[in-house]
């Protein structure tokens, strides 16, 4: 089974991708991040040998203190100096039991240079135990009197990092990295904004805002070389319409000199005929010129009904089509809306209703039988001019695209500057609309364009 022959103008979307903004934001967020590990490792490694010695004398003279005052404190007062060691100077004192459950001092460089300094000042039969019966905290043991206790210091009395204050400084450190690419890569890609701005006003044939002719060299000459070139092409495209209308008034008034000659001679009816058709074949041209020439209009802020405007134009064709001998219908949706200039959608649709006319009569009658659609296709409004003529061959299809592309047909019977297509093409382009052509084989040949369409909001707002 043989399947239609499609071709579109416009290619699908490529996957979502990240812009050049967050690109760099994270690419710079995650430099500011690697530093700040480094510079924490590099921290904590000179600061591990200094702080373990600080915190082992802070244990040996609170042991010796605890040690002390306990010695030459009364035993009735003992109770009383034990509660205040505990809720004054976070200094529990317990006995040691020989059924005691220990868990070891954790196997890293600075609780092990901890233990060691420790035993150093305190004796090498000093036990420094990680946790006692499950009991969590910094246990060093020491005599008194002949009888065995623990002193249990807090583990955050004594940790390499503090807790809370050092949470405190990373994550302050790493909002100001936030910060600064946020605030780098702004001040970087503003520029990029500004050029990606104008560079699209640009393309959709508007008046581009002149760029800031300042800030750094590089930035400067981009933006003067840029405003250059968009005066340039200003000038271009008005000598370029000024050259056409000259061309178009040039031609035309010979033309219809030449046709009422003519009529005014003694040559043959059949003589006179094919000569006309010649001179209405090269005004048609040049209509076709004039009118790809003419740069498409800006979008309006607001969409319009190209419901309504599709009708209006579909009364006006049909007319037209009918004196040709010719037939054309309409299924067109009511309220749809989008962004587009409504002579541009004229232009476009009419188009292809007159390429339709030309090369798209049915074999059977020698007829043009054309059928206009227009509907709503999820995001999209889908434009469709049909007809029942021969189609088009898989191999000619991306070559009609092209201006002064024509077909075999065309070539043999038909006038024109084979710039119907490329005129299409061209209106949907600023506004983000595709074209595409099918030719199923016997069922003719449908020219499909798809508009965006305006949002459910806006159009309601614009029916108010």
């Amino acid at each position: 089974m043989k399947t239609a022959k499609t071709i579109s103008t416009v290619s699908k979307k490529p996957p979502f991708k990240m812009g050049l903004f967050s690109r760099t934001f994270f690419l710079l967020l995650g430099l500011m991040g690697v530093s700040f590990g480094i510079w924490l490792q590099t921290f904590f490694s000179m600061e591990s040998g200094p702080r373990a010695v600080q915190m082992a004398h802070r244990v040996i003279t609170s042991v010796s203190i605890t040690r002390s005052a306990l010695t030459y404190a009364p035993l009735e007062q003992r109770p009383a100096l034990l509660l205040d060691l505990a809720t004054q100077e976070g200094l529990r004192v317990q006995p040691r039991e020989e059924e005691d459950i220990l868990e070891p001092i954790l196997r890293s460089p600075y609780w092990q240079r901890v233990s060691e300094e420790v035993r150093n000042g305190l004796g090498s039969q000093t036990l420094i135990m990680w946790s006692v019966n499950e009991a969590p905290g910094i246990w060093v043991s020491f005599d008194l009197e002949g009888d065995e206790y623990w002193l249990v210091f807090d583990r955050e009395q004594l940790s390499l990092i503090a807790g809370a204050e050092w949470i405190g400084w990373i994550l302050s450190a790493l909002l100001l990295s936030f910060l600064g690419a946020a605030v780098s890569v702004r001040f970087v890609n503003r520029p990029l904004a500004q050029l990606a701005q104008v560079t699209q006003q640009l393309a959709r044939g508007e008046t581009p805002s002149p760029l800031p002719e300042k800030g750094p060299a590089e930035i400067r000459n981009m933006n003067v070389a840029f405003n250059r070139m968009t005066r340039d092409i200003r000038q271009a495209e008005a000598d370029r319409e000024i050259m056409l209308a000259g061309i178009s008034h040039d031609l035309r008034t010979p033309l219809a000199r030449m046709r009422l000659e003519i009529e005014l001679s003694n040559v043959s009816e059949e003589t006179r005929q094919a000569i006309d058709e010649d001179l209405a074949q090269i005004d048609r041209s040049i209509a076709q010129l004039m009118e790809y020439a003419r740069p498409a209009a800006k979008a309006p802020d607001e969409g319009i009904n190209i419901s309504q405007v599709l009708t209006d134009l579909f009364d006006r064709e049909r007319s037209h089509t009918e004196s040709l001998g010719g037939q054309l219908t309409a299924d067109i949706v009511p309220h749809l809306f989008a962004r587009i200039d409504a002579n541009d959608l004229k232009r476009i649709v009419s188009n292809l209703i007159e390429n339709a006319r030309r090369y798209g009569r049915s074999p059977t009658d020698d007829r043009a039988y054309i059928h206009l659609s227009a509907h709503s296709k999820g995001n999209m409004i889908e434009i469709k001019v049909q007809d029942q003529g021969k189609g088009i061959e898989e191999h000619e299809v991306q070559r009609l695209l092209r201006p002064f592309s024509r077909g075999e047909l065309a070539r043999t019977g038909v006038n024109g500057a084979g710039l119907g297509l490329a005129i299409v093409e061209r209106l949907l382009q600023p506004i983000g609309g595709r074209l595409e052509l099918r030719s199923p084989p016997g069922q003719g040949l449908t020219a499909r364009i798809e508009i965006p369409k305006l949002k459910v909001r806006e159009s309601a707002r614009k029916t108010v």
